[in-house]
């Protein structure tokens, strides 16, 4: 079908009121930028998931991470996004401009050389991610093993994306539909959704990232649904298969283990981080037991944000007190927060 074609069939849409999870902040920019919700039936609603690795992060590892940084012989590296979450009282921002130790890197990778040029420091990443970034990790940690670099660490908070979505359908909270998160799908495959798909009748669709591919998806899922299927669709066949990045995995399975992990402000997950197996253990710099968070201000409502509950303008601090200046909440410090990406967006 034309895009065209969708459209027009869209707006005569008659079935159910249907509310889409689209899960991948990505997805949600490119909704926003391209302003599909404009185009969509008042009966079908897309909400934002917890496809944000950076505003699940518990401030706890903020904090373990800001303490590396301040220590005399510690070198801490991370993404963008990451300088500017808070912990308990600091982000890393604010420890650099404390005197703490904390660069910017485009690359994991860079911290192998780093390490063999500067063997009086320990050099330590912060590996925030899904399944997504996992295997760059992965890579990190196996290449320092074999060139044997003892100062080279990585700070783990890698989460898995399917034990939130599990959490999401078992809550019964209305969501009809799921918009799957391309790039992590690139690694699990579009059969890793199949066990969720069955069991809570939902479909899933994989897909990219123009506005074209997500409206297809969009009125695919609505007609899966009015049709009663719950089935997966992997629209984006060029970059996902079936069975996912089976190097990738491997890789993954090699050098990390399951186990269960904190979301900031949801909680304790069972089995949704990616910790460093005992045979890579001396390049853990501390991952374990950080999930601890200060008591939020309870009028943020960024879980209720993240759960898919509710829409950020819904929050009462959304772009008053809330601003990407002035964060009160994880989810409008990221580019891939949905609070960040409404109000960059002012809402379409």
């Amino acid at each position: 079908m034309t895009t065209k074609a969708i459209l027009d069939d869209l707006r005569e849409w008659t079935g159910p009121d249907l509310r889409i999870m689209e899960v991948c902040g990505t997805h949600t920019a490119a909704i926003m930028q391209s302003g599909l919700r404009s185009l969509l039936p008042t009966g079908i609603t897309l909400i934002s998931g917890p496809g944000c690795p950076v505003c699940i992060t518990p401030a706890a590892y903020v904090d373990k991470a800001v303490e590396l940084a301040m220590r005399p012989n510690y070198r801490l590296y991370a993404f963008g996004d990451m300088l500017k979450v808070k912990g308990t009282d600091k982000s890393l921002s604010d420890a650099k401009a404390d005197g703490g130790h904390v660069r910017f890197v485009y690359s994991p990778l860079d911290l192998l050389g780093f390490a063999e040029k500067e063997p009086q420091f320990t050099h330590v990443f912060a590996a925030v991610g899904f399944e997504t970034t996992a295997p760059i990790y992965g890579m990190l940690v196996k290449k320092a093993y074999e060139k044997g670099l003892p100062n080279l660490e990585i700070l783990t908070a890698l989460r898995t994306i399917l034990p939130a979505l599990e959490l999401i359908l078992e809550s019964g909270d209305p969501i009809d539909a799921f918009l799957a998160p391309g790039h992590v799908s690139a690694i699990i495959g579009s059969a890793g959704y199949s066990d969720l798909a069955q069991r809570y009748q939902r479909p899933f669709s994989v897909a990219g990232f123009s506005p074209e591919h997500i409206l297809y998806a969009i009125w695919q899922l609505a007609h899966a649904v009015r049709n009663g299927r719950h089935d997966v669709c992997n629209l984006y066949p060029g970059v996902v298969h079936q069975e996912g990045n089976l190097k990738a995995l491997a890789l993954l399975d090699d050098v990390f283990e399951s186990g269960p992990s904190a979301w900031r402000g949801i909680g304790i997950l069972p089995g949704s981080g990616l910790f460093l197996r005992n045979k890579y253990a001396a390049f853990d710099a501390g991952s374990h037991g950080l999930d601890a968070d200060p008591p939020p201000n309870p009028a943020c409502r960024c879980t209720d944000v993240i759960l898919g509950r509710i829409h950020p303008t819904a929050c009462p601090l959304f772009g008053t007190i809330c601003t990407p200046g002035c964060a009160q909440g994880p989810c409008m410090v990221s580019a891939e927060g949905a609070c960040g990406i409404w109000h960059r967006f002012r809402g379409e």
